[in-house]
């Protein structure tokens, strides 16, 4: 074969490598990968509860989304009230410090009404539909003085049940 195929051959092969590298998925558990930014991963089990690989590096400074599961239902608008299961975890500390999932009653409330990294984090995605959002506390506590997590970079993942 001459030099040159072999070459555009062996580029090709380094190329897909690549991309294979990028996907993950451990165990067969449908785990989608973060990015490398060194976001966590979050297991897409719809339906269950998530399992969330505790970070890795430097937080982020800005908002950082990524659909987990991407939904079919209705659409989250910013004026929505939306009805959702949510895991909370510490970035700091890889420690889950809230979740909806473990009383089994998911939150209902107006998308107004929380967090500007929840206002700004979740229009667009839809019921059915499962999304990672890691927070900077300027987006998330922060602007609440005295708040226990006010200096806390924050990793939600939040299921979409109802939007209305």
């Amino acid at each position: 074969m001459p030099k040159k195929t072999l070459v555009k051959v062996f580029a090709a092969l380094a190329v897909l490598a690549i991309v294979f590298a990028s996907i993950t998925t451990l165990g067969g558990d449908d785990t989608v990968s973060g990015s490398a930014a060194g976001l966590p991963a979050v297991t897409a089990n719809a339906g269950e509860a998530p399992t969330i690989t505790p970070p890795t590096g430097e937080a982020p400074a800005t908002l950082q989304t990524q659909d987990i599961i991407v939904g079919s239902g209705t659409e989250v608008l910013p004026t929505s009230t939306l009805t959702v299961h949510y895991t909370l975890m510490s970035w700091s500390s890889g420690e889950i410090l809230e979740t909806s999932w473990s009383s089994g009653q998911p939150a209902t409330f107006p998308l107004s009404g929380v967090i500007v990294g929840w206002q700004e984090g979740l229009p667009g995605t839809k019921v059915g539909g499962r999304r990672l959002l890691v927070i900077p506390p300027s987006l998330g506590y922060g602007p609440i003085a005295g708040h226990p997590l006010e200096k806390e970079t924050l990793i939600f993942t939040v299921d979409i049940i109802a939007v209305s």
